[in-house]
């Protein structure tokens, strides 16, 4: 069980006043005169609303049951995306980072991020199993590079890229290793 407050669109009850506000913040409150505050002619609020809003909660769209949504949100949002759903282990990562951390903790976006990097993984090595791989000198800029001289180019001035030279093709090519290393495991256990 988790000790974070939902999200509700009601105000808490226990809210400071005025004073013990101004008394606590400095400058709180100065833009509460309607005559200092530059938006007031622009602004208008709907008799009988509370909040001031012009518009009625749109029907909630079905489905949302299940969704992922932050701790923080008592539910889910009336629209929401559908085209892109949680699956394989990426969305087994995703779904507990929303389940268990708040959007204010580090370990809630780390886990959207591994989550986001084994989906593309999983998509690197499924392409290359279909036998449509990635073309990784054309996306990579390989062959533009090998024009204009890269490594003159980066030794000697001050760019601060050339040190992803190392890094991106480790990067870029690890799926296709692990591949190669599972095959070349397989073909010697065949042998055995």
């Amino acid at each position: 069980m988790t000790d974070h407050i939902a999200y509700v669109a009601d105000k808490p009850r226990d809210l400071p006043t005025a004073d013990e506000l101004r008394a606590r913040i400095p400058g709180w409150g100065s833009d509460l005169d309607l005559a200092d505050r530059p938006s007031v002619p622009k602004l208008s609020k709907e008799a009988g609303s509370a909040t001031g809003a012009h518009w009625v909660v749109p029907e909630q769209q079905p489905g949302a049951d299940g969704r992922e949504r932050s701790i923080e949100h008592a539910h889910v949002t009336p629209v929401f995306g559908t085209a892109q759903p949680l699956s394989g282990l990426a969305g087994v990562v995703k779904r507990y980072a929303y389940r268990r951390f708040s959007e204010g903790r580090l370990a809630h976006w780390m886990l959207l991020v591994l989550g986001d990097r084994l989906d593309v993984a999983t998509h690197r090595v499924t392409d290359a199993l279909r036998g449509r791989p990635d073309r990784l000198v054309e996306e990579t800029g390989i062959a533009a590079e090998r024009a204009d001289d890269p490594v003159g180019a980066r030794l000697g001035s001050s760019r601060r890229d050339w040190r992803h030279g190392v890094l991106d093709p480790v990067i870029a090519f690890w799926p296709y290793l692990l591949i190669g290393g599972v095959a070349v495991w397989v073909v010697r256990r065949a042998r055995r």
